[in-house]
């Protein structure tokens, strides 16, 4: 395809300014942002949900969706499929794969620009050195020197190619880019006209509630079993695992950035991986306890599952030694951790540099909320064993 588009490529070079090129995007996240929305993203995610819920109607399709999706996704023609108006996405598609085109021809023109700089480098030493040989009299430094003089123009004239070339593809994708720019502009004057069109040729759906199908195995009736102190542990987990497991969402937003700076604008960032790997850490940690709350741990239960409930409150009872020691063990290490993490004010190594201490001091917060959750648990295995059921044979 390059052959096709090279000349294309190199004409609209010619005809465009150099403004034409795709921006350069340094954009590096403040840490301040990182942990703001960490704290708040998912108070207000709840808090749009709720309202969403609030407010059902039957409508297939709205217009501040569909604006979310030119916004988010335009370039492909997102909200043109959602919409149900395909036709005008194609030729955004089109025009998006030929940016994709340019970048990664820009991006082999750049890996040449840089071996031709450490080239002539190499030639401008070898310049200097054959230099000093012929001035001290050396045999043979003359014709070396001349070799390195041509090896040199060469070098030169290859690397200015390169950079013309890298230049060229910069038009080319910059145009394009810029291309779908004014077209979406267009297109978001004509959203309204293109939802009431949609709304008028496809009735209105019946709402319904969300369901959630029962499965898995018979309940346990130790889940049953409920005491001023179990219901509030349950409460602080159920609470702790809500809150971070929006934190997912965030992750969508920032591999989607990633993606888009990384492929598109050829400028991948230094924060995004580290971020999202640090915070998934912190969402492990804080949410061991509403895993142990739901029973979501990884468990051996081949000899355990087919056992009666009283046989298993008495093996759950045994074994939470086993469960306290590591619980009690963790959380005393990860004090320590999280302690001397704040009191030198720890951050990564990499460029970036995020504090590293709210990360350790997720490990004594996640152990203590694990921790809570194992006494609510042996709670019920105690009351349950002391109770009618516990009794039966």
């Amino acid at each position: 395809m390059s052959e096709i588009t090279a000349p294309l490529a190199q004409a609209l070079h010619a005809l465009l300014p150099g403004w034409v090129a795709l921006p350069n995007i340094t954009f590096v996240l403040p840490h301040w942002i990182y942990w703001a929305g960490i704290v708040f993203f998912p108070l207000i995610a709840a808090y749009l949900v709720r309202g969403a819920e609030q407010v059902r109607t039957g409508r297939s399709v709205s217009l501040p969706a569909a604006y979310m999706f030119l916004i988010a996704s335009g370039f492909v023609g997102l909200h043109r499929f959602y919409l149900r108006a395909p036709k005008f996405a194609v030729v955004l598609i089109a025009l998006f794969l030929l940016v994709l085109h340019g970048n990664t021809e820009g991006a082999m023109e750049r890996e040449f620009v840089s071996k031709g700089q450490n080239d002539l480098k190499i030639a401008a030493f070898e310049i200097d050195h054959f230099s000093r040989r012929a001035r001290d009299g050396r045999p043979g430094a003359a014709a070396n020197l001349a070799k390195a003089e041509v090896a040199h123009k060469k070098v030169k004239a290859e690397l200015a190619g390169a950079v013309e070339r890298r230049a060229q593809w910069a038009s080319f994708s910059g145009f394009f880019s810029y291309l779908i720019f004014v077209l979406l502009l267009i297109d978001a004057c004509l959203l309204p006209r293109l939802c009431r069109r949609c709304l008028a040729t496809e009735p209105e759906r019946p709402t319904s509630e969300f369901q959630v199908m029962e499965r898995g195995p018979k309940p346990d009736p130790r889940r049953d079993i409920h005491t001023p102190l179990t219901q509030v542990i349950d409460r602080i987990n159920h609470w702790a695992g809500t809150y971070v497991a929006w934190w997912a969402i965030i992750a969508v937003f920032v591999y989607y950035y990633e993606v888009l700076a990384r492929y598109v604008f050829n400028a991948p960032t230094n924060w995004a991986h580290e971020g999202m790997f640090l915070m998934f850490g912190m969402q492990y940690l804080l949410a061991g306890g509403y895993a142990y709350l739901n029973e979501s741990h990884v468990r051996v239960d081949v000899l355990y599952e087919s056992r009666s409930f009283r046989t298993k409150a008495v093996i759950d009872i045994i074994t939470s030694v086993f469960f306290f020691i590591f619980v009690l063990a963790l959380l005393g290490t990860g004090i320590v951790f999280a302690m001397d993490a704040i009191e030198v004010g720890e951050t990564t190594l990499n460029e970036w540099g995020i504090q590293y201490w709210p990360v350790k001091l997720a490990i004594p917060v996640g152990a203590f909320l694990l921790l809570l959750q194992g006494v609510a648990k042996l709670v019920r295995d105690i009351l349950y064993l002391r109770g009618p059921a516990g009794s039966e044979a």
